[in-house]
């Protein structure tokens, strides 16, 4: 079973991200994946309209999709765009197949850049409950580890310890977690779980770790493709044609 997962589109009118986010889809049509899961900040400015531009794209595979709310993103306009989402409350959702179950967690917070999951941890409780004894993964925006990156650990999700309190002895404990909103490819663990970031299909974040040193950041948009077989998961971290050179 393969799940895709790609993040941090961030289309505008005046940005080339949606060509990005074409090339991100070119490389991965032959793969033909089970499960897409898009892990937030579709949009950037407001942009309402990339919603639908995004949605035209997604069309076109035949897999099915899942698709999480980030801190720039509209669950009004996500709604309006994509009637299978939840309409009210917050954008968590749920993908099983026979051997696996896919869990969504929205950790935006209204008007922060920050994330938080404690109003949905009884919620991923009882979606862990009734797993049913298939293997899981869970998805959610912000980041639940530390990067190194400061300015992006000031916005991660806030309690990240509550959710691997939650995590640590539940029989139904994730393979792994994995996020995005980093805008670079990273890999780390919350209470045992192995932890992933996703590179982005914008441009990406330098590795800043709050040093004189800013380093040059050359990395293209970016993907993660997910493996399951015989119960063992593989995750790879994927780097794509880059538009225009950049």
């Amino acid at each position: 079973m393969i799940i895709a997962q790609l993040s941090d589109i961030h289309a505008a009118p005046d940005n080339d991200h949606l060509a990005r986010f074409d090339n991100a889809l070119a490389w991965l049509k032959p793969f033909e994946p089970d499960v897409l899961v898009i892990s937030g900040d579709l949009i950037d400015d407001g942009w309402r309209e990339g919603y639908a531009a995004i949605a035209a794209r997604l069309e076109t595979l035949s897999c099915r999709t899942m698709i999480l709310p980030g801190n720039s993103d509209d669950r009004t306009a996500m709604r309006a765009v994509w009637p299978s989402l939840a309409q009210q409350g917050p954008l968590n959702a749920v993908i099983d197949t026979p051997a696996l179950r896919m869990i969504g967690l929205d950790s935006t917070v209204e008007g922060s850049t920050a994330g938080s999951v404690g109003a949905h941890l009884d919620w991923l409780a009882r979606q862990l409950d009734e797993a049913g004894g298939r293997q899981t993964l869970l998805f959610l925006h912000h980041h639940v580890f530390v990067s190194g990156i400061p300015s992006m650990d000031a916005a991660a999700c806030r309690d990240a310890q509550a959710l691997g309190a939650l995590l640590r002895h539940h029989p139904a404990k994730p393979l792994a977690i994995a996020t995005g909103h980093v805008h670079r490819p990273a890999a780390g663990m919350l209470a045992g779980i192995p932890a992933y970031i996703c590179g982005s299909v914008c441009p990406a974040n330098p590795l800043w770790l709050g040093g004189a040193h800013v380093p040059e950041v050359c990395d293209p948009p970016a993907l993660m493709v997910h493996r399951l077989e015989n119960g063992m998961l593989a995750s790879h971290f994927i780097a794509v044609s880059p538009v225009n050179g950049r």
